[in-house]
């Protein structure tokens, strides 16, 4: 049984993780700390484009094994906390 301390704990690190990786994969110019959560992958927030898109789907195999399906839900894309999400999910299904 999964405490609320676990889920916290693996939420910060799927968070970490994401941040750090796209920073690597897609070249941005900030350290983790500087990218809220809430932040918008594409528009006024990292400003991802279409290329950095399937970029994050390389890294969502890569990193944590997931692969994405046409029948997702595409809003897991909206942001940094969206794509935590999606990705937990995915892990625990």
């Amino acid at each position: 049984m999964t405490t609320m301390h676990d889920n916290i704990q693996e939420r910060k690190n799927v968070l970490f993780t994401i941040k750090t990786e796209i920073i690597q994969r897609l070249n941005i110019q900030r350290d983790e700390a500087q990218i809220d959560d809430d932040t918008p992958l594409f528009g006024n927030g990292l400003k991802l484009d279409s290329v950095d898109a399937t970029e994050i789907i390389v890294l969502l195999d890569k990193v944590f094994n997931i692969q994405v399906s046409e029948g997702d839900d595409p809003s897991y894309m909206r942001s940094i906390n969206n794509l935590a999400s999606f990705v937990i999910t995915k892990k625990r299904s």
